[in-house]
């Protein structure tokens, strides 16, 4: 798995992607790779039916973006939403 967790634009690292359509177009995005995993996540409608890797993926993204995750969908299916923490508790 990978997260782009920056940008390079004409050398210069960048913690935002641009705004600027040519500088849009010139961005080369920065990846961090962790490892994936092999079960299936259809359907899972706990924590603790998510594999671990899938756990850890969701733990990093939480780091990088500095903010809690509060829901998770693993498939289309309204129902298969797992609320990780309440978004509207302090």
């Amino acid at each position: 798995m990978r997260i782009c967790t920056g940008y390079t634009l004409r050398g210069e690292a960048l913690d935002y992607f641009p705004a600027h359509a040519a500088d849009q177009a010139a961005v080369e995005p920065v990846f961090e790779t962790m490892p994936g995993w092999s079960e299936t996540t259809a359907g899972a409608r706990s924590w603790a039916d998510l594999p671990a890797q899938a756990i850890k993926y969701i733990r990093r993204v939480e780091e990088l973006i500095r903010c809690p995750v509060a829901l998770v969908s693993t498939s289309p299916e309204r129902e298969d939403t797992i609320l990780v923490r309440d978004p509207f508790a302090d």
